[in-house]
């Protein structure tokens, strides 16, 4: 197999991790702090202004379904130490790479269990976690059994009261596939947050969205005002809104999943 983590040209120690075509993620070790893409900056933010600001005598628990190059996992080492955090990553193959040329840090509490997220939730203790990212794609496309129904009962079956889950998936307008999913998180949580680039959302281009779901009510007035700062910010809908963006979509079950739509050409 082909090494999937190619250096930066520009920044020393910097590496790209690339499926094919597709920019999965940038890490620079020495720099855990800054991310690269736009929708890992939001992912961020996200954290910011859910948990993350929880007493520090509290230790929090995080759950990545998928791993690439962790730097979601590095950024949460470096703005909350002694987190511990557990990232399910099947490809084995990347997990040693990424161990070869941009190991983790020592001593930072990531664990990587080589299963998939399926497996990986299975095995996890009833209210373990704080927050769950699913951030997971085979390829260009995010596996349709990680949105299912019976997975997003065990995860709701995994995290704790007042958690949180994060989405990041690639859809287009309609968005079609992406409603499934508003749609099946909304019978299990509350509190829904839908986030995408404005030119995304007007149905200019394919993009990323972040589907955020929780019981406590996030500060939506925060993280709308730290992602107009961004380079790219996003549009938000929450409250209303967002309950109502599924617009009578039927979510996924096991069985008749679908894996998410890539790019033009791909899954169309």
């Amino acid at each position: 197999m082909n090494d999937r983590l190619e250096p930066d040209s520009q920044v020393k120690g910097a590496f790209w991790v690339r499926f094919g075509l597709t920019q999965q993620s940038w890490v620079d070790p020495a720099r855990p702090d800054f991310l690269a893409f736009e929708y890992v900056q939001h992912v961020a933010m996200v954290l910011d202004h859910t948990v993350l600001d929880a007493p520090a005598e509290r230790r929090l628990r995080l759950v990545h379904i998928g791993g690439a190059g962790m730097s979601i996992p590095r950024w949460v080492e470096w703005r909350r130490p002694a987190t511990a955090q557990v990232v399910c990553e099947p490809d084995v193959a990347l997990t040693n790479e990424v161990r070869r040329k941009i190991p983790l840090p020592p001593r930072s509490g990531i664990k990587v269990r080589d299963v998939d997220g399926r497996a990986g939730l299975a095995a996890m203790s009833t209210e373990w976690a704080d927050v769950i990212i699913v951030d997971a794609f085979d390829g260009a496309q995010v596996p349709g059994d990680l949105v299912t129904r019976e997975c997003l009962d065990d995860i709701r079956r995994v995290l704790r009261e007042e958690a949180v889950v994060i989405f990041n998936v690639t859809d287009r307008a309609p968005f079609d596939w992406a409603k499934r999913l508003a749609a099946g998180l909304a019978e299990r949580w509350p509190r829904l947050l839908i986030g995408m680039e404005p030119v995304v959302a007007k149905g200019k281009r394919f993009g990323n969205l972040l589907l955020v779901a929780s019981d406590a009510a996030p500060d939506v007035r925060g993280i709308e005002r730290e992602s107009r700062k961004l380079p790219t910010g996003y549009r938000w809908l929450s409250g209303r809104e967002a309950h109502a963006w599924p617009g009578g979509a039927e979510p996924f079950n096991d069985g008749e999943e679908s894996a998410s739509p890539g790019p033009k050409g791909v899954g169309w």
